[in-house]
């Protein structure tokens, strides 16, 4: 167990933020309390993302021509959403579009060659991607050649070379010098269609009006929640609780039983993200997108309900392939010696579509980077890679590539997601390969799986609250973690719920609170004989039961103590 470390001198500086919060801030990097302005006058420049004149150039005359436009998105929650804010605002200014997502397991992703094939069908003037194309030079080469202007909106890391495109909008372009190189692929999607409405006087409503599917894709796709993005996800979070949001947001929540009056991130994460993330994975994201497009709640409900069925579906299938990843590396726990510096998994009959999480829920318990793979049906590799802190995932593979020339048939992805593609024949190489590349760049400790945390709560501190003030103290998300506090309580009582969930009552230190806790997934590490006190690293969390609200302690870790 690690503490974060706060400078003393930017604790005292965000002082008026109160006690707790200062010192919370200061540990996430925050200097002064103009940081903690989240007002949309804040956010960084609209004109300042390079690229993005030559972008609203090329719409303008496309809307003015009245020219068919098709929107390419990309199949996971970030695509969607940034496909329907597009979508959603070229509507708007009266553009006559359609849109056309890549099906996993016949595309593959982003703007392939194949895909624009199936897009000359719609008959477009231009092609505008979103949360893809960077990579795509032989896709965006052969749309200019049949014809079309293409515009790539996209966040991902470019290669060595950027495609032909008429017109690019990317964040991560060397030498860009916006200020937010942490934009998800709808933050880009926002800024061009904001841009294009200043362009063309469009109810100064109209963009703004769409920051809940903003945020939406921002949390779900995981991109470091800097003060930029914490604006944009804060408004958007604000929209959905004034219900001010799109109806197929409010439908995902509430399918999620999650209610929208008092929607946090962590509701966008794992009740509204997964669900939306599912037609990707299993189907089509046409699903998810049309949830997101529709204006009647009632359809929007429909869909929602069919979302949460894939996702069901996609839990069972995940849940069969974690115990046949773990089965694969059984015998190889930390300590042994054994286990290496990179986890890499592959079974016949995996589902590409879930290969992300097994590599993600690989990633948390060994707490080293992991890589699963899957086969299409030509019998190419699929990989699907997640890292951990310390390691450019993305890099390392472009280094792998660089030194086996021809073993990687593509790749790309961010500093802590990628994906790729290679035979199969390739992987035991491949294996080693990231495997030395990994333990290159690692600092040592870094596969230790040390807990960081915000240090211990004082006595008077648990309580409600405290609780709501560092709720209301929200965004927090990737990059600008939740706050997650260290202690040793009295072990009250201690019962298993569901499969391997605990419930927990416990006695603060100081004997004078008692709460309740919730430590899911965790019931192994507790053991038969009952320990009188544990160790937690913990969330204090709003508990709302039967109308109720209490504090509550969310564990993360615990151990006898």
């Amino acid at each position: 167990m690690h503490r974060r470390a706060a400078d003393p001198a930017a604790v005292t500086a965000l002082s008026g933020a109160g006690g707790v919060l200062a010192r919370l801030y200061a540990a996430r990097g925050v200097r002064s309390v103009a940081e903690l302005d989240l007002g949309l006058a804040a956010l960084a420049p609209i004109g300042s993302l390079d690229g993005i004149e030559a972008a609203v150039a090329l719409l303008a005359r496309h809307l003015g021509a009245g020219n068919r436009i098709l929107v390419v998105g990309d199949f996971d929650a970030d695509g969607a959403t940034s496909t329907a804010l597009l979508v959603r605002v070229l509507r708007a200014l009266g553009g006559t579009v359609a849109y056309l997502v890549p099906d996993r397991f016949v595309h593959g992703y982003g703007l392939s060659p194949d895909l624009v094939r199936d897009a000359a069908a719609h008959e477009p003037a231009l092609l505008v991607t979103v949360d893809s194309g960077i990579n795509c030079h032989a896709g965006v080469a052969l749309a200019r050649q049949m014809g079309m202007d293409v515009l790539v909106t996209d966040h991902h890391l470019p290669g060595a070379s950027l495609p032909d495109a008429t017109a690019i909008v990317n964040p991560a372009l060397p030498g860009q010098g916006f200020p937010s190189r942490c934009l998800a692929g709808v933050g880009v999607a926002f800024y061009v269609a904001a841009a294009l409405g200043r362009e063309l006087g469009a109810d100064r409503g109209l963009v703004p009006g769409l920051l809940d599917l903003v945020a939406l894709g921002t949390v779900a796709d995981l991109v470091p929640l800097d003060r930029n993005n914490r604006i944009l996800v804060e408004h958007g979070l604000r929209r959905i609780r004034a219900g001010a949001c799109r109806p197929g947001i409010t439908a995902l929540l509430t399918a999620g039983k999650r209610d929208p009056r008092l929607a946090v991130t962590t509701d966008l994460a794992f009740a509204a993200g997964p669900r939306l993330n599912a037609a990707g994975r299993l189907d089509d994201m046409s699903v998810g997108i049309e949830c997101l497009l529709s204006d009647d709640p009632g359809r929007a409900g429909e869909l929602a309900e069919l979302l949460s069925s894939l996702n069901e579906e996609r839990k069972e299938i995940e849940a069969r392939m974690q115990q046949e990843a773990l089965k694969a590396i059984a015998g190889l726990e930390p300590g042994t010696g054994a286990l290496p510096p990179v986890l890499c998994v592959h079974r016949p009959g995996w589902h590409s579509g879930v290969v992300g999480l097994v590599a993600a829920r690989l990633k948390e318990r060994y707490h080293r980077p992991a890589v699963a793979f899957a086969a299409d049906e030509g019998g190419l590799l699929k990989g699907s890679a997640r890292s951990v802190p310390g390691l450019h995932i993305r890099d390392a593979l472009a280094d792998v590539d660089a030194r086996h020339p021809g073993l990687i048939e593509r790749f790309g992805g961010h500093a802590m997601a990628a994906g790729l593609s290679m035979a199969p024949e390739g992987l035991a190489t491949f294996r080693a390969a990231l495997a030395a590349e990994v333990t290159a760049r690692l600092e040592p400790g870094v596969l230790d799986g040390a807990i960081l945390s915000d240090g211990e709560l004082p006595e008077e501190a648990f309580g409600l609250a405290t609780a709501e003030l560092l709720r209301d103290a929200a965004p927090w998300g990737q990059g600008f973690p939740e706050p997650l506090f260290d202690g040793i309580f009295e072990l009250l009582e201690a019962r298993v719920v569901g499969l391997d969930h605990l419930k927990l009552r416990l006695r603060t230190a100081g004997g004078r609170r008692t709460l309740d806790g919730i430590a899911f997934r965790q019931a192994e590490r507790l053991g038969a004989a009952r320990p009188a006190h544990v160790r937690l690293a913990y969330r204090l969390g709003v508990n709302d039961y039967a109308g109720v609200r209490s504090a509550q302690l969310v564990i993360d870790y615990l151990e006898p103590a």
